[in-house]
């Protein structure tokens, strides 16, 4: 018996979803970046994607996952505001005033506060403060890059690689579009508390004032966070998030050809973000959302649910260019429990997938009897040979 994916396209009453033909569909927005990813906060709705998956060097972008791993570490309770890290000489001339690289201008053999190392990090980018930190929770900053790639596949980030705390150039590390955004989300959504961090305009240390290097929290549109980078190999990129009237968006871009350009990429597109679509419910709590063949039951089809209501994000003006797919396992065999995880509704907008969200049986069948499963087993044989 072989293993294969079987699907349903389906259509949906008032023209939400509609299946479309196979010809592919451009993108509803262009931009210059050679890679972006735009999502929506609440529904999880992919709103662009372009090349999301190529990976690139992080540069600063990788300073997220190692305030991802304080922040969980202060969440755990594995450090406090007020525990101390002492500044080594390695921190000082690989991060500090004497390496030509953002810093904080931490003195060399100081101790400091680790909230004053957070905000040396997510205001001024600083690399002191990130080797500080790295060497402080796990002795070398060797071993923290270990932890933020584990961290990394822990959350489901499955290509990132992270060489260091920094995101300072080195061969083995890259990220993509896709997985930062996702973890974007994820530091907004889960450690509110610090979040804000991301939004101060300024941070003063060792009596030097910097601002904020991400220039669109001075934009007054709604932009929150969260990091910008570059490097020469990648050009500029940008990790933004943006919040207006209870809507959120996350971005992550690369590939522009100047600080000018990212900026305003980034805006245009959280912009046609917020205003180019509008949230629809598909499915209510509770409701069916389609079937799945099954062999050898006492039924040959088992009705599907999600495990809340399904929403999702819809072009204003282009609410055609939307199609669906029940995509499960086939073939599906019985005995099938009520609850039994058994596929995915697939929902694209175009060519992009914007969300998935797991199917569930939304009742049991039993095994049916002999002569029912011998005639399935024909079908079935009928069905692969076809």
């Amino acid at each position: 018996m072989i293993n294969r994916m079987g699907t349903t396209i389906f259509s949906i009453a008032l023209a939400i979803i509609i299946v479309i033909p196979t010809a592919a569909f451009a993108q509803l927005f262009q931009t210059k970046a050679k890679q972006a990813y735009l999502i929506e906060a609440e529904t999880g709705t992919v709103l662009f994607a372009k090349d999301e998956d190529d990976p690139i060097p992080p540069a600063s972008l990788a300073k997220l996952m190692t305030m991802e791993l304080v922040f969980n570490a202060l969440k755990t309770g594995q450090l406090s505001l007020d525990d101390e890290f002492e500044v080594s000489e390695n921190a000082w001339r690989t991060g500090g005033a004497v390496s030509g690289t953002s810093t904080m201008f931490a003195e060399i053999h100081s101790s400091i506060r680790l909230e004053d190392l957070m905000r040396g990090v997510i205001v001024q980018s600083g690399n002191d403060a990130c080797i500080v930190i790295a060497e402080g929770m796990a002795g070398s900053e060797a071993n923290f890059a270990e932890m933020m790639t584990e961290r990394a596949r822990e959350l489901g980030l499955e290509k990132s690689v992270f060489a260091n705390s920094t995101g300072l150039p080195d061969p083995a590390a890259g990220v993509t579009m896709r997985e930062l955004a996702q973890l974007a989300r994820h530091i907004q959504q889960t450690y509110p508390e610090y979040y804000s961090i991301y939004s101060e305009d300024a941070f003063e240390w060792n009596g030097i004032y910097q601002r904020n290097r991400n220039p669109l929290l001075r934009s007054n549109i709604g932009v929150d966070g969260l990091k910008t980078g570059f490097t020469e190999e990648s050009g500029y990129a940008i990790v933004s998030s943006i919040e207006r009237k209870g809507r959120r968006l996350f971005l992550a871009m690369s590939g522009m050809s100047s600080i000018k350009e990212r900026a305003e990429e980034a805006r245009k597109m959280l912009e046609w973000g917020l205003r180019a679509f509008e949230k629809k419910q598909l499915f209510a709590d509770g409701e069916i959302v389609g079937s799945a063949s099954v062999y050898g039951g006492e039924q040959s089809k088992i009705p599907l649910m999600a495990d809340g209501p399904i929403n999702i994000m819809v072009p204003i003006t282009n609410a055609d260019r939307l199609k669906a797919r029940i995509v499960y396992n086939w073939p599906l065999t019985a005995p099938v429990e009520e609850g039994r995880a058994v596929g995915l509704l697939k929902v694209w907008i175009g060519d992009t997938l914007s969300q998935q969200t797991p199917l569930y049986a939304a009742a049991s069948v039993q095994k049916g009897p002999l002569h029912k499963r011998a005639l399935d087993a024909l079908l079935e044989l009928g069905q692969f040979w076809h």
